[in-house]
């Protein structure tokens, strides 16, 4: 615990807001351990009163979506490059800190024969003139995470929807915040959780509504991911992207947390199977965390070439492991685990376990129903019959434009559809408040010898009565994938 002790006041006035130009109420580095631990509790106890349900609501369509980036490195210019690809998107403007990170922007939309995108940058708040500007109706947020919902309040109040990176929120009261903001001015705020967007994720989470599992009772997810090269890389200001490291090895200075500072890769897709916030709630959890075994010896060992790092050295880091046990309000179990510092394979589990059927994704993809494992015949059988409709549309053209095998751009297709649709979203603001308060819960168990602490209910009761997602084919519109080496005809793949 005295690890996590010395760190956690550090931390704890990182995460309440200030780099933000208006932070919300919170604690400071004068505060006394038992203040500042109190203060994450207080924060979870909080119930403010609903404005409007944002789940299952509609926004008026949109013809053409205009886009604005904010954040436009590895993430960002990925997405950049991901829409060029869809019916009805207009990218219109780029906001960046880094002018090479923007050129990089522009080339994708040179290379495809679209305009140039309007710039902002000169300042860590250019983004203000841009989410107040008349030419976005989607805020596309991609920065490092301090800065994720700032801009996404800053987005809603300016009259634009946001889609925000994950994890969208760090504190309980960035997480209350975006919930009040979208409420108040009936703008989405969308978690980029690309993950619930995966092939066999999407093929489970129409199982388990098709009823197959019978009832849910346990589920697994992680984020286990090897993130050396990502940590110590050095930081290139001046390529289009960032390579992970740029911007003072921000992904080092949130891995000094002691927490599960990236939850939703794991807990996202199994939440949606249990419809999470539509039909049951996260109702409380308790995290256990690891000592450090590698990242400090790791930073010790790359200082000696890289003396930028030298101001981490005999700093505490987040151990290697941690976990969250959580249960649901009627009665299932998730544990969630992260790991980003060890030598192993990468895994996010995606383990559901039902009264009849069980899946998991990792180390073997497989499903069962009993003892044996499906053969390839039963897979190919399940496929056929439960592959949803909207990796039937877009699936196979996905695979081709890419992004983690092509569910980054099912992801971004369905925001788009929705939107041009008038179709409620997927992941709407509750998602991004339940599945990111996981990083201040489970900081507070942590630092209190791993107790139980309640989630909030962010629908405050709308989850007895809020509709599972729409995977029918009504539930999914017409847009069209625009073919590359063809957008500059606007010729059009047929889906």
């Amino acid at each position: 615990m005295s690890t996590s002790r010395r760190s956690f006041l550090k931390n704890m006035a990182v995460g309440t807001g200030a780099v933000a130009a208006a932070p919300l109420v919170g604690c400071n580095t004068n505060a006394s351990e038992a203040e500042a631990v109190a203060y994450i509790r207080k924060s979870a106890e909080r119930l403010p009163k609903m404005n409007f349900n944002m789940c299952g609501y509609a926004a008026p369509k949109l013809d053409k979506v205009r886009i604005g980036f904010v954040g436009i490195g590895d993430r960002g210019i990925g997405a950049v490059e991901r829409m060029t690809f869809i019916e009805g998107v207009e990218i219109t403007a780029f906001c960046d800190t880094r002018q090479a990170a923007i050129d990089g922007g522009q080339d994708v939309l040179s290379k495809v024969g679209l305009p140039k995108a309007k710039e902002y940058t000169g300042s860590d708040t250019a983004f203000k003139d841009l989410c107040e500007s008349g030419i976005v109706d989607l805020v596309y947020i991609a920065t490092p995470w301090e800065w994720h919902v700032p801009v996404a309040i800053a987005a809603m109040k300016g009259d634009k929807h946001a889609a925000v990176e994950v994890s969208t929120a760090k504190t309980m009261d960035e997480c209350w915040e975006m919930v009040e903001v979208s409420e108040q001015t009936k703008k989405h705020c969308v978690i980029l959780e690309n993950c619930c967007y995966d092939f066999f994720e999407m093929l489970t989470l129409n199982m388990a509504r098709q009823g197959v599992f019978g009832d849910l009772v346990h589920g697994e997810g992680a984020y286990i991911h090897d993130l050396d090269y990502w940590h110590f890389n050095k930081p290139q200001d001046d390529k289009p992207r960032g390579d992970g490291a740029y911007d003072n090895y921000w992904r080092i200075r949130e891995n000094q947390r002691m927490a599960n500072v990236y939850p939703t890769h794991g807990l996202g897709p199994i939440c949606q199977a249990m419809d999470i916030n539509r039909g049951d709630r996260l109702d409380y959890l308790t995290a256990m965390m690891s000592d450090d075994f590698t990242f400090q010896k790791r930073i010790e060992e790359e200082v000696k070439n890289n003396p930028d790092l030298q101001e981490f050295v005999g700093k505490p880091m987040r151990g290697n492991m941690d976990l969250q046990l959580i249960r649901t309000k009627k009665g299932r179990t998730i544990m969630i685990q992260h790991d980003v510092t060890s030598p192993r394979p990468y895994s996010r589990i995606h383990m559901l376990s039902g009264t009849k059927c069980f899946a998991q994704k990792w180390p073997l993809q497989h499903i069962a129903f009993g003892h044996h494992v499906a053969d390839e015949a039963k897979m190919k059988e399940l496929r056929e019959k439960y592959t949803p409709e909207i990796i039937r549309r877009v699936g196979e053209m996905a695979k081709q434009v890419g992004g983690h095998g092509g569910m980054d751009f099912i992801m971004d297709w369905r925001l788009i559809d929705c939107l041009r649709n008038g179709q409620p979203m997927d992941m709407d603001v509750y998602d991004a408040a339940a599945w990111s308060c996981i990083t201040p819960l489970s900081e507070w168990s942590i630092l209190n010898g791993s107790k139980p602490i309640d989630v909030p209910d962010f629908t405050r009761g709308a989850w007895k009565t809020n509709k599972p997602i729409d995977l029918s084919l009504e539930g999914c519109g017409n847009t069209k994938v625009l073919n590359l080496k063809e957008a500059n005809s606007e010729k059009q793949l047929s889906i």
